[in-house]
């Protein structure tokens, strides 16, 4: 089994082709896909995509790209809605959440300020209720940590991991898995491949992101859940094992962070 740990199968690329393409992921062993929420206007539609889809699995979060539009009032509507999915089994963790310093116009003065403030305040609500969060980590990765340390929460995933490997050390000491996907299919991805071959198999989950972050024989075009065993393949083959052990450790790797989920699976 594969679980797909990061992929927006609610965006737009996908529009009324969702549940085809849960369904070829299914028939391709991808066991699950957590569809992580980006803002308060999309969380009634992943837990309806989980609920339509048996397969699927959800996060509720505000990204920080959406943190510009973002209000105090979506925080508390947040806190609000994740206390009414805690009676829901196919919610698992909050997400996505982070920072963006990749975008010039995020990475410095009120904005800069506002993603932090909005970060934070999920890391607490991700904390009261004993969840994991789904980290956004783009050229954020110290001060992502920092909060970590100060605001502890129960793991969960580093999404689109492209830091050094003492950055990864520091997650994996913090309960966290780092995730790996089409990124680590490109040969130029010097650093992702080689973190992708000597980190602890143990430390590594493994993600779309779709419909972004196409693999090499996708790219331009529209990534896929249905993407992630011949991407699994490319890390078995950098490793130097076999694809059926990366299946194996990487989907108890994903379950161990996701214990809602696990609950779920069992």
């Amino acid at each position: 089994m594969w679980i797909d740990t990061h992929c927006h199968l609610d965006a737009g690329e996908f529009s009324g082709e969702e549940a085809e393409v849960a369904a070829r992921a299914a028939q391709d062993r991808v066991g699950w896909i957590v569809i992580p929420a980006v803002a308060r206007v999309n969380f009634d539609r992943v837990a309806q995509l989980a609920q339509e889809n048996p397969n699927c699995v959800y996060a509720l979060g505000i990204h920080p790209i959406f943190v510009p539009k973002a209000t105090e009032e979506d925080l508390l509507h947040l806190r609000e809605a994740v206390a009414a999915a805690m009676h829901d089994a196919r919610f698992v963790g909050i997400g996505e959440i982070g920072l963006d310093f990749f975008v010039p116009q995020l990475k410095d003065g009120p904005l800069r300020d506002k993603q932090e403030y909005f970060y934070s305040e999920q890391l607490k609500i991700a904390r009261d209720f004993g969840l994991p969060v789904l980290l956004h980590v783009r050229r954020s990765v110290d001060i992502i940590l920092k909060y970590l340390r100060r605001i502890g929460v129960p793991g969960g995933f580093a999404h689109a991991f492209n830091g050094s490997f003492q950055q990864a050390e520091e997650f994996i000491r913090l309960g966290f898995r780092l995730g790996f996907g089409g990124a680590m299919t490109f040969t130029r991805a010097l650093q992702i491949r080689r973190l992708a071959t000597q980190l602890p198999l143990e430390s590594i989950v493994l993600e779309t992101d779709a419909p972004d972050i196409s693999p090499v024989w996708v790219h331009p075009g529209r990534n896929s859940p249905e993407e992630l065993p011949r991407i699994a393949e490319v890390l078995a083959s950098l490793r130097g094992v076999e694809v059926e052990d990366v299946a194996r450790v990487t989907s108890a790797n994903a379950l161990a962070a996701l214990p809602r989920l696990a609950s779920l699976q069992a």
